[in-house]
């Protein structure tokens, strides 16, 4: 996303640029729509209506969906990760983190890259930048994974910091 400077017209400087952002701020990236497009059904209609907000980042509104939907639905676990990213955006990585554990439990195995590299998320939004640093470094140096880039970049940002 491109910002305008004024500094070309007012001679003022640059604003709204990635180092204005936290670090939670840099390294949180909603989890993508993979959702939306399903076929509408009586027993899908709630969660295809959080999507529908999630999708338009009214994450809380998601949340107040995702989460009567998953009392009531227990075939379908995935909007756990959903929730954790709506917890997320809305500054509650314990609650995200919460979200997590209960998508873990579920042992739906292809969401394994991502419940370990949200988890990072929270530490890092949640301030426990020590476990977070452990996170990442575990995803960088072991095998293939999903978000091995970000973690490496990660890692970057925290040491800088640290310097």
């Amino acid at each position: 996303m491109w910002k305008w400077c004024l500094i070309l017209v007012l001679g003022v400087g640059c604003t709204g640029g990635s180092e204005d952002r936290t670090l939670c701020e840099r390294t949180f990236e909603p989890y993508p729509d993979l959702i939306s497009q399903r076929t509408r059904t009586n027993l899908n209609a709630t969660y295809l209506d959080a999507m529908a907000l999630y999708a338009k980042g009214d994450y809380a509104g998601a949340r107040d969906g995702f989460v009567p939907f998953l009392k009531v639905q227990r075939a379908d676990l995935t909007p756990y990760i959903y929730l954790a990213c709506s917890y997320l955006a809305l500054g509650e990585p314990y609650e995200a983190e919460l979200q997590l554990d209960h998508l873990q439990r579920s042992n739906i195995l292809q969401y394994d890259d991502q419940i370990e590299w949200y988890r990072v998320v929270c530490w890092v939004c949640s301030d426990q930048l020590d476990r977070a640093r452990k996170g990442a470094q575990a995803i960088v140096d072991g095998p293939a994974h999903t978000y091995k880039e970000e973690a490496r970049t990660l890692l970057q940002e925290l040491t800088e910091a640290k310097s």
